[in-house]
């Protein structure tokens, strides 16, 4: 079964709480957050990624599309068929930085709250890609991201540069 990582932004904007993603990307973003309950999701043990879900979103599952999908995460995050917890490193006195991530001179100025999901990425060994929306700091890092071993999905290319 196929892997994958989401960002937070996701199910943000299938929530239509992203003010320039227009109906075209809450839809692309409703429909991969339907597909990934097919996959394994790929998420941290320290549960640092469910945090940052829970700052965004209703555990309630509403009400919307992206509310409902964190339910469903949060209701199967001990489903080794639906989720996949994996175990990171953090670097003495951080929570952003990770023996996981890339030392690349490329990579140094990526947004330190986004280094979670590419340390699970990686640590993970399952190759997932990360799925993206709205967050253009991925944009600007996707070659050296792929360098290191890591894809990044855009599911709406008009919200990048």
């Amino acid at each position: 079964m196929p892997a994958v990582v989401i960002d937070e932004n996701v199910p943000i904007v299938a929530n239509r709480k992203h003010e320039r993603a227009g109906p075209d990307c809450v839809r692309s973003c409703i429909v991969a957050l339907r597909q990934s309950r097919g996959q394994v999701i790929v998420i941290d043990e320290g549960q640092r990624i469910l945090s940052k879900y829970r700052t965004h979103l209703s555990p309630r599952g509403q009400p919307g599309a992206g509310d409902a999908w964190f339910k469903w995460l949060w209701d199967n995050r001990a489903n080794r068929k639906r989720c996949r917890c994996v175990s990171i490193t953090p670097h003495t006195g951080s929570d952003t930085d990770f023996e996981e991530y890339p030392l690349d001179p490329d990579l140094a100025r990526f947004d330190p709250a986004d280094r979670v999901f590419v340390a699970i990425a990686i640590a993970s060994g399952l190759n997932p890609p990360i799925l993206n929306v709205s967050d253009t700091d991925w944009w600007h890092v996707r070659q050296a991201l792929e360098r290191n071993g890591v894809i990044v999905r855009f599911l709406c290319d008009t919200l990048m540069p």
